[in-house]
């Protein structure tokens, strides 16, 4: 089952080789929520896998982010103890950085304004 969240990078990690065959790399996202008034913030950190590790690489701390991601559950067991771990697998990441407001619209050039002058006074044409 896949699931997503949108937030702001806080932390990139370096990646880690666990072996000779399997890497790992872990960030952060901060989660800030309006619940009835009160702010929620949370700090959610993923891991990515193997190739997926670069999939950060192209992002910034504090640009906002959608992840991508699965929740993986292991049962670990060790010297009789049992303990379960739960891992964010992020397999995708899109920047939520939004274009200038305008930036799409075709400028208005029916205005008033005056170009600026080339240093020529009157009437002369710059050309």
């Amino acid at each position: 089952m896949s699931f997503e969240i949108t937030g702001k990078l806080v932390v990139k990690y370096n990646t880690v080789q666990r072996s000779e065959s399997f890497k790992t790399r872990e960030f952060v996202i901060e989660k800030t929520d309006d619940i009835n008034g009160r702010v929620i913030t949370n700090y959610i950190k993923f891991q990515s896998v193997q190739d997926r590790t670069t999939i950060i690489d192209r992002h910034n701390e504090g640009e906002m982010v959608k992840v991508y991601f699965n929740i993986k559950g292991t049962r670990w067991e060790k010297d009789g103890k049992v303990n379960y771990i739960t891992n964010l697998d992020a397999w995708r990441m899109e920047s939520m950085m939004q274009a200038q407001p305008g930036a799409d619209r075709m400028p208005d050039y029916n205005t008033s304004q005056e170009a600026p002058s080339a240093g020529n006074s009157g009437d002369d044409l710059p050309f």
